[in-house]
């Protein structure tokens, strides 16, 4: 009876809620992501619980910006029991924004503190596109 008491006991009990209730899975996978607009440049800050620095890459290719986040799972917790309920996400999981041809990887600075992954981006000014000339047909 004791052991019973141990585990989180639910007010209600709801069948279709545990049937259902995982079609938000995906949901969990997504980096939280907020953009601020500053005078001079963007910042992107994705919340990223539980992963370190290094399982954390970020590129420039076509002026998208991808963040890869990569968690695998701990063998060491199969030795201490099984899981009742399991919702932190273990894998790869990536976002992508675009934010231009003109910005390089040099341009962006990027800091990991407390699961928060912070990018400062500069603006900068878009590649001026010519206005589009006709050549005349002659008669």
């Amino acid at each position: 009876m004791i052991y019973m008491m141990m585990l989180p006991r639910r007010n209600e009990f709801n069948l279709l809620d545990d049937i259902f209730g995982d079609l938000n899975y995906t949901e969990n996978k997504i980096m939280k992501t907020d953009i601020k607009e500053h005078k001079d440049n963007y910042s992107i800050l994705v919340d990223l619980p539980g992963y370190n620095k290094d399982d954390i890459k970020i590129s420039i290719e076509d002026g998208y910006l991808t963040i890869n986040a990569t968690m695998s799972k701990n063998e060491e917790e199969k030795e201490h029991g099984k899981f009742v309920r399991r919702e932190r996400y273990f894998g790869e999981c990536s976002r992508s924004f675009y934010v231009g041809d003109n910005i390089e990887v040099e341009d962006i600075k990027a800091s990991f503190k407390n699961g928060t992954l912070n990018l400062e981006i500069p603006k900068k000014e878009e590649k001026q596109i010519s206005e589009k000339k006709y050549v005349q047909i002659e008669d």
